[in-house]
């Protein structure tokens, strides 16, 4: 196989990837594939040299998704992780994302990233508050209420007080019944 033949096998794996993929340089797409694209509602040159900012619920989220993964990027090179994110049209849905950094001493300068849509085992059904995406998307991970509020820079009580608002949402009467709500399985 030439280069040439080798280079052409590689982009057409990268176009035809039954997920969303996007290489981006500072959080800013570089490039992605019509399936990235398609997830989220836009054209491909819609987003290629754009923030990866509007594609989440809010600014907030998208600095606080950063925060909680560079370090992880830097220790691993990799991260991954299940959160809400927005289509153009502003709907809501459970995405699963996974990244790898070319440069663990700066994460961000240069990471490919693999987005699965999840909303069909794991439907958006309720409107929530910026932290409660955060303490749900740590619930339905097992995590404990210390663990979530280690995470987060929180007090185990605020996560509690955030999972009782989660119950009485989702009408769930029991933590496991919450979580199955969460993952899509209730």
């Amino acid at each position: 196989m030439t280069p040439a033949d080798t280079q052409q096998t590689l982009q057409l794996a990268f176009n035809l990837a039954p997920v969303g993929m996007c290489v981006s340089r500072d959080r800013i797409v570089e490039i992605c594939n019509e399936a990235f694209a398609r997830m989220f509602g836009y054209d491909v040159d819609e987003l290629v040299g754009k923030p990866l900012a509007p594609l989440y619920p809010s600014l907030d989220e998208f600095a606080h998704v950063g925060n909680l993964g560079l370090p992880v990027m830097r220790d691993t090179g990799v991260y991954s992780d299940e959160r809400i994110m927005r289509r153009k049209n502003g709907e809501l849905f459970w995405c699963h994302v996974a990244g790898r950094a070319l440069d663990r001493s700066n994460p961000f300068a240069c990471a490919v990233w693999m987005f699965e849509d999840i909303s069909r085992r794991r439907p958006v059904t309720t409107t929530l508050t910026l932290r409660e995406r955060e303490v749900a998307q740590q619930l339905a991970t097992g995590a404990t209420s210390k663990q979530i509020a280690r995470k987060l820079g929180i007090s185990p009580r605020t996560v509690e007080a955030h999972r009782a608002r989660l119950m009485k949402k989702f009408e769930a009467t029991t933590n496991g019944e919450l979580v199955a709500r969460l993952v899509g399985g209730a």
